[in-house]
């Protein structure tokens, strides 16, 4: 009995030992050593370990690489080689993938660490304010109406007929139409001998056909079907960045969706123009602000609207774009390299400067795949909080920068805390315009 109340006591006593050995600060800088490391050329390889300079000197790093000159330490290639920690930290030098194998006394590995090297890449941030015209592919349904004929009777064909809000109509007849006068004008002239037209209908990412008899209006003396058709929305955003390389730029960070449906708005064509600042309408509870701006006709500051996606829009410009806040284009952070505390962001409040306040990045949300909420973000600058309250509308897009770096750009606003937001990783934006070997890495 007695023997094996010792050793439940010593059992209990080694798990506790265990927990507080992993609970210490030096236990848990080595736990939080990641497995995979992706970094760009010209960054250094951190382990960021608390160990005691005695038990550092214990360990070392064996490094293998695909290729040759991935990772340099003091200008030397150490593909194959075995370094201690205390050398120094390993830089990555050129594109490719490597192992380093985390060795005590040169002979124990301890932990294995895959490293990804990227291409560099270097954007010019954005914080512009735009002006965004955009026309659907066919016209949107955002509702329904009675339609009343010579007798009094009232009918709904399209929504008899299965037509729901949200639905696009692609063609009349077989005719692709743009506009609700287009529609209109079909409706009323060219009905087969059975009085009946045909739709073509996008729901989703289905096409269906379906037919309607249309129903003449006594109050209009047209032929109608019964449907509210919207063919293009506008309003104000921001730029986030441009690539000089390429001539591509992305703004607002989030997808343009149908005011009336709320469903993303598929691009027949669009265009960005440049907008000022004439007012803001400042943010409270419940409410969210906005920035009240006006279009600006310059033909030296247009550009194409390509793509409607989930990260933003995407196009590209005509002449090339210069933020007067920095002179050179910033590299970006992927998302493992973004940290918490103190950040930047490049808005617009008044007409056309672009200007710096302070934001925090509270917190950092895991993504295996990619959101368009990344990051939670605090506004911190007094004078932006003095004037809009935090983030409005109209600020979506907005760059977010750390460091030097490009992280990412703000996406939504918390409708009970105007202070506080979303922001996106410039990585999954960078990952839609296709443009480096971080989008195709992603795409594949």
């Amino acid at each position: 009995m007695f023997n094996q109340r010792r050793r439940n006591i010593l059992g209990i006593a080694i798990v506790l030992l265990v927990i507080v050995g992993c609970l210490n600060p030096q236990s848990q800088s080595f736990f939080s050593v990641p497995s995979q490391q992706r970094v760009f050329v010209g960054d250094p390889i951190s382990f960021n370990l608390k160990f005691p300079e005695q038990l550092l000197e214990q360990l070392n790093l064996y490094v293998e690489s695909e290729t040759k000159k991935v990772l340099f330490l003091n200008g030397v290639d150490i593909n194959g080689k075995m370094i201690t920690l205390t050398d120094g930290c390993p830089v990555a030098t050129s594109p490719g993938n490597a192992k380093i194998q985390i060795r005590l006394f040169g002979l124990i590995p301890i932990k294995n660490v895959k490293v990804e090297v990227l291409p560099q890449t270097k954007l010019v941030p954005g914080g512009q304010s735009v002006g965004v015209l955009l026309h659907s592919e066919g016209v949107i349904v955002v509702g329904h109406s009675i339609v009343k004929d010579k007798s009094g009777n009232k009918f709904n064909p399209a929504a008899a007929s299965g037509i729901r809000v949200g639905d696009v109509i692609l063609k009349v007849n077989d005719k692709p139409v743009r506009n609700d006068e287009q529609v209109a004008k079909i409706i009323d002239k060219e009905r087969n001998p059975n009085q009946k037209i045909k739709l073509l209908v996008k729901r989703k990412q289905e096409t269906f056909v379906t037919w309607i008899k249309p129903v003449k209006c006594a109050e209009t003396g047209r032929y109608r079907i019964g449907l509210y058709i919207r063919d293009s929305a506008a309003g104000v955003g921001t730029l986030s960045f441009y690539n000089p390389n390429t001539g591509k730029y992305a703004a607002l960070g989030h997808v343009i969706s149908d005011a009336d449906t709320n469903q993303p708005i598929s691009v027949s064509e669009g265009k960005i123009v440049r907008a000022s600042i004439q007012g803001i309408q400042a943010g409270r509870k419940g409410q969210p602000g906005e920035k009240i701006g006006m279009f600006i006709n310059d033909q030296e500051f247009t550009g194409s609207i390509q793509k409607n996606t989930k990260f933003g829009i995407y196009g590209s410009l005509k002449e090339n774009l210069e933020n007067p806040l920095y002179k050179e284009p910033l590299p970006i952070a992927l998302a493992d390299q973004i940290k918490t505390g103190p950040a930047e962001m490049l808005t617009v409040l008044d007409g056309e400067k672009i200007e710096k306040f302070q934001v925090e990045i509270k917190r950092i949300l895991p993504q295996s795949v990619p959101e368009s909420k990344g990051l939670i973000i605090k506004v911190t600058d007094p004078r932006l909080l003095k004037r809009t309250g935090g983030i409005i509308q109209g600020m979506s897009g907005s760059p977010l920068i750390q460091d030097g770096r490009i992280i990412g750009a703000v996406t939504h606003v918390f409708i009970n805390d105007p202070t506080r937001g979303y922001g996106c990783f410039i990585e999954w934006m960078l990952m839609e315009s296709n443009d480096n070997k971080v989008d195709q890495r992603k795409a594949s």
